[in-house]
């Protein structure tokens, strides 16, 4: 049997799953599985704050006619996760490549251009050989982490040009919260972008800390993924 963890993780997705393809919003979701919609949201909200437990589970797989443990199967939870996703940005499931360090310091963090960080082949593969530099290791961005290189002035006057950014690629799009620095890549764009995250009602947005860039709000949509957070930076005098 899965741990507690899995499980709960299992049932909220397969809970999601449910109401997607019910078709059902929020509110009338909770009405057919007879729960306030305050307590749903603890539930199934974008930030939820409690575990889909064994008596809800009965009461939502009831509700829906579902046999026992019908929300515990992981095989409906991947077909879940798949659905759901597609109606918000999106994690690239980042996968350690075989090697991240550098040959002569296995304190290193590689370096990569902002063309390679918007390929999720490229960051997917095991091959860093491309890597166009390497800085010191920051435990922040992790065993995973890489490095990016700020480019224009979108982000002064924090970031600057030539200043390193150290992104960490284990973050969940769902794990962050308004004012996150983030690494996002959009279907169509040659290159991915470092902006701050705002999180509103269900919807996400970028925006830079320079006021007077522009455009100040760009609106993400599931054609976007997240390539990393950024935990920190490097300058190199």
């Amino acid at each position: 049997m899965a741990d507690l963890k899995t499980i709960h993780e299992i049932r909220f997705l397969n809970a999601k799953k449910l109401m997607d393809e019910s078709g059902l919003k929020r509110k009338e979701f909770a009405e057919k599985i007879d729960m306030s919609y305050s307590l749903l949201s603890q539930y199934l909200g974008k930030n939820p704050t409690k575990n889909i437990g064994d008596d809800t589970a009965e009461k939502i797989e009831d509700a829906f006619n579902k046999p026992r443990g019908y929300l515990d199967q992981s095989s409906f939870s991947i077909a879940a996760e798949n659905s759901f996703a597609q109606k918000k940005p999106q994690h690239m499931n980042f996968q350690p490549p075989v090697d991240l360090t550098h040959s002569e310091n296995p304190r290193q963090t590689p370096v990569l251009s902002w063309v390679q960080a918007g390929d999720f082949s490229y960051v997917l593969s095991s091959d860093l050989s491309g890597a166009i530099d390497w800085i010191p290791y920051d435990p922040r961005a992790g065993e995973s982490g890489f490095a990016l290189i700020v480019k224009g002035t979108s982000m002064e006057p924090d970031f600057k040009p030539n200043e390193f950014i150290y992104i960490n690629p284990t973050y969940q799009i769902d794990e962050l919260h308004t004012g996150a620095l983030v690494v996002m890549a959009c279907e169509g764009d040659t290159e991915a972008t470092f902006k701050k995250l705002i999180s509103e009602d269900e919807n996400y947005y970028l925006q830079p800390l320079n006021p007077n860039w522009h455009p100040q709000i760009i609106e993400l949509d599931y054609t976007c993924r997240l390539v990393g957070k950024v935990v920190g930076k490097y300058t190199r005098y």
